[in-house]
């Protein structure tokens, strides 16, 4: 079956992309998009998602698609500072973060943010900057996690419209906290990465479960 992305833009893709690459996390992309639409996660136009290419290039939603009805035209290359390659379309804005994570985190392959109820509310009512989870027997859910007594760590930050200068802030406190699952943005939602798409829907559905279950004991108390 042929590509519709690599119709329109291969005269001006650099040589060293992989096309089949590029297809396979067109399709991730797009799986993931209906998957996380049907559990809720991204209403609307909400949320944006990528997937590394190479060392320097990713595959990135395109602005203002739902990301539940998604089609390989909607699917852009980009390197990782939003120069976009082979087309006249916009990236969200935010893609600039997905560029700045696959810049400093060598493992990540995929990334996904979602606008879900509980990273929404759990955001705007966690005073700190970093949101822990712990005792839940999904925390083992996520990479590199073994115990249920491990804690899963959330960075959260204040929204903001001045994305480079939330990348920046996002770039310092992995490096200051190299054990972060992801982060919230205030009254916004998640960013989370993993080592393939698979792991990283899988670190979705651990994380806003865990996150729904903090709300409820939050109300319990």
């Amino acid at each position: 079956m042929s590509d519709p992305i690599a119709i329109a833009a291969v005269d001006s893709l650099p040589s060293t992309l992989d096309l089949d690459r590029l297809a396979l996390a067109s399709q991730q992309l797009i799986e993931a998009g209906q998957a996380l639409d049907a559990a809720g996660q991204v209403p609307a136009t909400g949320g944006n998602f990528s997937s590394r290419l190479s060392d320097r290039l990713m595959a990135v939603t395109a602005s203002g698609c739902h990301k539940g009805r998604l089609t390989s035209g909607d699917i852009l290359v980009s390197d990782f500072a939003v120069r976009l390659q082979g087309t006249s379309r916009k990236a969200s804005d935010e893609a600039r973060l997905h560029g700045q994570l696959y810049e400093d985190l060598p493992h990540a392959q995929a990334i996904l943010h979602t606008h879900s109820r509980a990273a929404t509310v759990l955001s705007l009512c966690h005073e700190d900057d970093t949101l822990s989870l712990e005792g839940f027997e999904l925390n083992k859910a996520l990479e590199g996690v073994k115990s249920h007594e491990t804690a899963v760590r959330l960075a959260v930050f204040d929204n903001t419209q001045d994305i480079e200068a939330l990348a920046l802030d996002v770039r310092a406190r992995l490096a200051a906290d190299a054990g972060l699952h992801g982060y919230l943005i205030r009254g916004h939602g998640l960013y989370t990465w993993a080592s393939s798409m698979t792991a990283c829907r899988r670190h979705v559905e651990a994380l806003d479960f865990l996150m729904g279950c903090e709300l409820e004991l939050r109300r319990q108390r």
